[in-house]
């Protein structure tokens, strides 16, 4: 396990602002004043890439909530990579280049639900984001996804690369295959649990980290996403949507889930609203 730290760029900080809700706040919103703190779970598996880019955009992100800044605790879990993408965090310069970081790893691959989980189990964070190591997503909707939970209006918020969007739309650069599976499993989970959700296997699931000791969540690999969606539904809790900028990548480019995983998780989510 490794912690690193290191001067961020000189930006100005960002200040998050809730879009106005008449709903009843299920958690009281961070007092003014006080510290808010966003741990970032990070799942890495072959990602030489792409890893230190996204790192810095992470880092670089210049939240403020209520005239303070946010704290930032970026945890990177290694799933057992073969292809050295992370081998320069373990350098005296990472060290210095980001400076709330820490590096764990997996001494053998389990999956990308594995390698959540062992993040959640060391985030220290108010707050609970978990982000790709690769570039699909943009670190700069932060504020967006954060706002909701830091105001007390809600625990869980998604991302929703389709919220806004045409019925038929599909972001750029996402496969028609992966277009129809991620609709497929949006509707699928909107009916089973007569909560409407746009976009059910987001990578963007933003948490209160007060909820997630309630879920016991157990997912491996893919499963990850429909599992959380299941518990937190079956419970009662609403999820607050945002939209949010996306640019997919095809296999060429690394992208590792393929659409035959819908099936896993399309029976993930039959499983934990009817069976468990």
């Amino acid at each position: 396990m490794t912690s690193v730290k290191a001067d961020r760029p000189a930006h100005a900080a960002r200040p998050i602002a809730a879009a106005a809700s008449t709903a009843t706040p299920p958690l009281p919103p961070i007092a003014a004043g006080a510290a808010a703190r966003l741990s970032v779970i990070i799942p890495v598996y072959n990602e030489k890439n792409t890893l230190r880019e996204l790192l810095e955009l992470v880092c670089a992100q210049p939240l403020a909530w209520q005239g303070r800044p946010v704290e930032l605790e970026v945890i990177v879990v290694d799933d057992c990579s073969n292809d050295g993408g992370v081998d320069f965090l373990e350098q005296p310069e990472s060290r210095l280049a980001f400076p709330d970081l820490r590096l764990i790893r997996h001494a053998g691959n389990r999956g990308k639900g594995a390698a959540i989980r062992t993040g959640l189990a060391h985030a220290s964070g108010d707050v609970v984001l978990i982000q790709d190591a690769d570039l699909e997503y943009d670190p700069a909707d932060y504020p967006k996804l954060l706002a909701p939970i830091l105001m007390g209006e809600a625990r869980v918020v998604y991302g929703s690369r389709f919220l806004g969007q045409p019925p038929l739309a599909r972001p750029p650069g996402m496969h028609p295959a992966n277009w129809v599976c991620n609709k497929l499993l949006s509707w699928t989970a909107s009916a089973l649990f007569a909560r409407r959700v746009t976009d059910e296997a987001t990578c963007y699931k933003v948490l209160h980290r007060s909820l997630l000791a309630e879920l016991d969540l157990r997912a491996e690999r893919f499963d990850f996403c429909p599992e959380v969606t299941s518990k937190v539904l079956r419970r009662g809790i609403a999820i607050r949507e945002v939209p949010i900028a996306y640019r997919g990548r095809g296999t060429n480019e690394g992208k590792k889930i393929r659409w035959t995983d819908a099936f896993h998780a399309w029976f993930t989510l039959v499983r934990y609203r009817f069976f468990e």
